[in-house]
């Protein structure tokens, strides 16, 4: 049986847990002007996405998780390959999550209009195409599965540059390049934030790097070797990515060829880093406050994005309000979402302690 790489717990754990901070507000609050050009200012700044064409912490976290899956599908099939599991029961699995990850996706942006909607722009819509394509390519040789990616890669910069309509004919400007087209004709709409449908076919690359990360932690090689690869591959990801900025601008809301390069080199950097601190310096133990979110990833997900948080701010806000609206709304503010943050950390641990893990 393959060992278990309690990393990815940890990984998957911390991803998760930045995602549901989100959903309580308190990025947004770190963001009020009466911070700007403090700490706080910065580390608010940090957790939002980049306007357009730049690189911020925060447009690191999809690709991160959408890597994890990947690096846990690796481990998934090849556990249930030596269970005896035949790969047609497998494929089936695969189609299965596939179909219900892109619905779930799906149905998250019919939510808020209270009307069928046809966008795909989430993560978990994106990971019900990302997914399946890792799968196909996962059994063939590593530098295929990497020609693969990079492929999605250059094709993607060649639609862009060569969709001749106007109107969607310029690929750096927002709602005018082709993923907008595309948006516009599944659904007769454009995303509010200038994110584009079409980002699943060159963020397939995070996903494929993550079974490729996967597989290559199941080798039976020293440590040190293991994390040596990650890093360094993950510093030249990193690298390529931003040298590659002098002829395509790091947009990640349309995944440009420098953002995939970029951040698939963080993600690699971040399971390194992972890798070394919990599986071989064995600093698990105070991890499991994060892995607890990690096991309920898809609950927890679901239950942030379709509207969840803003009743447990509604629960806790009394309370915040009794205890410390004298000191004035803005810490009151990031106090309530504080609050909420830790009861959203409380349910995943109930589920936890249950022994309740919801999954497809």
């Amino acid at each position: 049986m393959k060992e278990r790489i309690r990393s990815l717990d940890f990984f998957r754990g911390l991803t998760m847990f930045l995602l549901i901070g989100e959903s309580t507000l308190l990025y947004e609050h770190l963001r009020d002007p009466r911070l700007a050009g403090t700490v706080l200012g910065f580390i608010g700044t940090q957790l939002d996405h980049h306007p357009w064409a730049g690189l911020r912490f925060w447009d690191l976290v999809q690709p991160f998780f959408m890597f994890i899956v990947g690096a846990a599908l690796a481990f998934s099939v090849a556990k249930r390959e030596e269970r005896g599991e035949a790969r047609a029961a497998i494929t089936k699995h695969v189609v299965v999550r596939a179909v219900t990850l892109l619905v779930l996706g799906w149905a998250l942006y019919c939510i808020g209009p209270g009307h069928i909607t046809f966008r795909f722009q989430n993560v978990l819509a994106q990971l019900g195409l990302t997914y399946p394509i890792a799968y196909v390519l996962m059994r063939r040789k590593p530098r295929t599965q990497i020609a693969w990616s990079l492929a999605f890669i250059l094709a993607t910069e060649i639609i862009y540059r060569t969709f001749w309509l106007p109107g969607y004919n310029q690929p750096f400007v927002p709602d005018h390049n082709f993923g907008s087209w595309v948006d516009m004709l599944l659904g007769g709409e454009l995303s509010a934030g200038h994110w584009v449908a079409f980002n699943a076919l060159p963020t397939a690359a995070h996903t494929v790097w993550g079974v490729l990360a996967g597989q290559w932690l199941m080798r039976p090689a020293a440590p040190k070797k293991k994390i040596a690869w990650l890093a360094g591959l993950g510093a030249f990801g990193v690298a390529a990515g931003f040298a590659l900025t002098a002829v395509s601008p790091m947009i990640k809301r349309i995944s440009t060829g420098s953002f995939v390069l970029a951040s698939g080199g963080f993600c690699l950097l971040m399971l390194a880093f992972s890798y070394w601190l919990i599986d071989v310096r064995k600093w698990n133990k105070w991890a499991v406050f994060l892995n607890i979110v990690g096991m309920n990833s898809l609950f927890i997900y679901l239950f942030t994005e379709s509207g969840g948080t803003a009743w447990v701010r509604r629960l806790v806000l009394p309370f915040t309000l009794a205890f410390a609206g004298w000191i004035g709304e803005l810490p009151a503010e990031i106090l309530t979402s504080a609050a909420a943050w830790a009861v959203l950390w409380y349910l995943c641990y109930w589920l936890y302690k249950r022994k309740i893990i919801i999954k497809i």
